[in-house]
């Protein structure tokens, strides 16, 4: 009987982890998208629950409103800069060309008294001011960027496709979010028991701080870089300004974006417009950094430098295009729960000590009273035995 027991026990866990690994299988291309739409759903879960009553709890039209919301603030703008990178790319190679043909000014004459290598780098200087250096120059210059721009392109319609199913899968999460948050909640209590809550808290503390904090900075300055870009008149703004956003995600990361369009501007003496430029960047799209992400990261918890460029790179090499967003939502989630097990543990160790130090007096005190408490200990065991005893199913509550 007992091998009977077994036998069914192995086979049954077997079959559980046949199916477990199953639904991964089919699963697995749509992970990165169905925790991002998760993530997404969360984040703006108390707009979700403003807009239901203002429209009198209403779930499914406020799921589909909050759907086309968030698809208008993640998807159209890499649709509107997919469609115009084939026109951003003409103007930039045009203007290249255009600058190449120019040609560089003369070397200043300090370039020559450079120690060790001034003279080489002089004449390396004047000969690219011939028409074979404006050739080299020019190869040089444009066929990397026809190659990044294929590539760009393509990483982009990807990544475009990639959001669009995540926003699908954010409309049936917000119309089904309490349910799934109740069935993870029990979930979780089964697994680690009633510190669930606890994590669950922490966990949701720390999305929102990274999305609000890091991505909605990224935002923010990526939108107000494209503006800049269009008044002053750089060519493919909007492509600029999407870059600006990748480059938001780490630390001094804008300034190598507006700073090489102040430096075209200048060289095509449009002067006016590269003094805005350097004020915009300098104060609008830069300045965000020391105002905006301070206070909005405040809301949850505070996330290393290392994180989030390890949560950017490794997250587009483990789930591509949107891992740039889903890298550092993972990374700043795992370390802050880290951190908040860690001070668990180190509070509970804190106690005992405390219990380990107090525990002289305490049995000096227990003795003196152990007199008195004998006398009631004897008596509560005398009425309880002679009470009745009930006896409870197994299940029972």
């Amino acid at each position: 009987m007992d091998r009977q027991r077994l036998f069914e026990s192995l086979f049954a866990a077997a079959a559980v982890s046949f199916l477990a690994i199953g639904c991964f299988l089919v699963l697995r291309p749509f992970l990165s998208a169905l925790m991002w739409a998760v993530i997404v759903c969360y984040a703006s879960w108390p707009a979700y629950r403003w807009l239901e009553r203002r429209l009198g709890g209403r779930r499914s039209l406020t799921a589909i409103l909050m759907t086309l919301g968030v698809a208008a603030i993640l998807v159209l703008p890499f649709v509107i800069v997919g469609f115009t990178l084939a026109e951003n790319v003409s103007a930039w190679s045009q203007a290249v060309k255009d600058w190449v043909a120019r040609g560089l000014p003369p070397p200043p004459h300090w370039v020559a008294n450079l120690p060790m290598f001034g003279a080489d780098l002089a004449a390396r200087w004047n000969s690219l001011d011939t028409a074979a250096g404006v050739t080299e120059v020019g190869r040089l210059i444009l066929n990397p960027l026809r190659e990044a721009t294929i590539k760009g392109g393509a990483l982009i319609g990807r990544g475009t496709l990639e959001l669009g199913f995540s926003v699908f899968i954010a409309f049936f999460v917000f119309r089904r979010g309490d349910e799934l948050a109740l069935g993870l909640q029990q979930a979780l209590t089964r697994l680690i028991g009633p510190r669930a809550r606890q994590f669950i808290a922490v966990a949701g503390g720390t999305i929102e701080g990274v999305v609000y904090g890091i991505l909605g900075t990224a935002l923010a300055q990526g939108v107000l870089a494209g503006i800049g870009f269009l008044i002053a008149g750089v060519p493919g703004a909007l492509f600029l300004g999407l870059l600006t956003f990748f480059m938001s995600l780490i630390p001094m990361g804008p300034p190598f974006v507006w700073a090489p369009a102040v430096i075209w501007l200048i060289s095509g003496e449009h002067y006016g417009a590269a003094i805005f430029m350097s004020i915009w960047g300098f104060f609008v799209i830069s300045g965000i950094d020391n105002i905006i992400k301070p206070y909005l990261i405040s809301r949850g918890s505070q996330m290393p430098f290392v994180l989030v460029f390890l949560g950017v790179i490794g997250g587009i090499v483990a789930f591509g295009f949107i891992g740039v967003f889903l890298g550092p939502v993972l990374l700043a989630v795992g370390f802050t729960l880290l951190l908040a097990w860690n001070r668990g543990e180190k509070i509970e160790g804190e106690a005992h000590g405390v219990v380990a130090a107090g525990a002289p007096q305490r049995a000096a005190e227990a003795k003196a009273g152990l007199w008195r408490s004998g006398l009631a200990l004897v008596t509560g065991a005398r009425e309880r035995a002679s009470r009745p005893k009930i006896h409870l199913p197994l299940g029972a509550t």
